[in-house]
């Protein structure tokens, strides 16, 4: 039996990493959730699942969410700092980390340096700070697992391969709603355009970043951190079908790839249940249905945010959480109708050109890298 504290529990992520709980209630039992604001999904969520605390962020929502439970034997808390204690608690054993952005990142420190595993699925707390993180990780002896298909993907890859060297690591990616469009496209594209994912269902905020590529390119810098390669060794392939998840290319120049459905409770169920694979029904590749597997290189001069993530790693220091905070500011704006689809990588570019760069940053660092860069792209707005 694990313990199991869900960071984003009403998200995308965490309602579907509680459909995996549900399927093997012998397996995983539930200790802790938390939510942003949505305090109605949190309480029905805890009604069923019976946590021993749920945290929600918003405090302005305690009160309404105490209410809701108010005949349920569980613990409710609110803000950001019971968010990082709820983490420490003795019983939980596997910290599924969902929250979106980098509000995972205190938490997620919290939860390692009490000894947590850390099944990953907030990207960001790699990209903005993979340094520390890794460094913290190694300190506490915190395993980290990934959630993200395709680093799952490279993961399972590697199992069994030791020491073996490894040549490149190649992420693959759906491409979006907008694969095959040009710039001028691009220009008129609406928010109501770039949600319609044709792939994966997914929040708000990570389905933008899948049709500008930036989620592709947090995923290189995750790979960076996860798999202690260089940025020159991760290259990104656009494969439509999204059946081969990721691959790896080892030194004799043999690859090994991970297929499997579009589905992402499969790698939350692999991060969740790690060492073992659990039985399941989750859907299985129909090869009759998919006959063909294409691949094809992203168009960089139509999705330059992939290139800026590049860039971003191998000046390293700060510069990417510069530019993770600079992309929540534009995509916000853009989903709120104030900025054009193709002014997001513009003001990602503008922000990270005026941060001074630091070299080894701490904590703090990122903190004030994370204002600074708020500022800097609110302004350009």
């Amino acid at each position: 039996m694990k313990h199991v504290a869900i960071l984003g529990s009403t998200g995308s992520i965490g309602t579907q990493a509680l459909q995996v709980i549900a399927a093997h209630p012998e397996r995983f039992r539930v200790e802790v959730l938390t939510a942003h604001r949505d305090a109605e999904g949190l309480a029905r969520q805890a009604a069923r699942f019976k946590p021993n605390m749920v945290v929600i962020a918003d405090e302005t929502k305690h009160g309404e969410l105490k209410a809701l439970l108010r005949d349920e034997d569980i613990k409710v808390y609110a803000g950001s700092d019971a968010i990082a204690q709820a983490v420490e608690a003795r019983p939980v054993d596997v910290v599924l980390t969902a929250m979106v952005g980098y509000s995972g990142l205190a938490p997620t420190i919290s939860a390692i340096r009490a000894g947590k595993t850390i099944a990953l699925a907030n990207k960001e707390t790699l990209v903005v700070a993979g340094e520390l993180i890794s460094r913290l990780a190694a300190s506490h002896r915190a395993a980290i697992l990934p959630v993200d298909s395709e680093h799952s993907a490279i993961f399972q890859c590697l199992a069994g391969e030791g020491d073996n060297p490894v040549e490149k690591l190649i992420l693959t990616a759906s491409g979006g709603p907008f694969r095959g469009k040009d710039s001028a496209f691009l220009r008129g594209v609406t928010p109501e355009q770039a949600l319609q994912h044709p792939t994966w269902n997914m929040g708000a905020k990570v389905t933008i970043d899948s049709a500008t590529l930036m989620n592709k390119g947090f995923e290189v810098i995750e790979a960076r951190w996860l798999f202690g390669v260089a940025p020159g060794q991760i290259e990104v392939l656009v494969h439509p079908q999204s059946i081969i998840h990721s691959m790896v290319q080892f030194a004799d120049g043999s690859i090994k790839a991970q297929l499997g459905a579009p589905d992402m409770r499969l790698p939350i169920q692999h991060a969740l249940s790690y060492p073992d694979r659990l039985a399941s029904d989750l859907p299985r590749v129909d090869f009759d249905a998919c006959r063909a597997l294409t691949f094809e290189r992203p168009e960089a001069g139509a999705f330059p945010c992939l290139g800026l993530a590049f860039e971003a790693t191998r000046r390293g220091g700060n510069i990417p959480c510069a530019m993770n905070a600079a992309n929540e500011v534009a995509v916000e704006a853009f989903l709120g109708g104030r900025l054009p689809f193709t002014g997001i990588p513009a003001i990602i570019e503008q922000t990270i050109d005026k941060i001074t760069r630091v070299a080894s940053p701490s904590l703090e660092d990122y903190a004030a890298t994370d204002g600074v860069a708020r500022r800097l792209a609110r302004e350009q707005l």
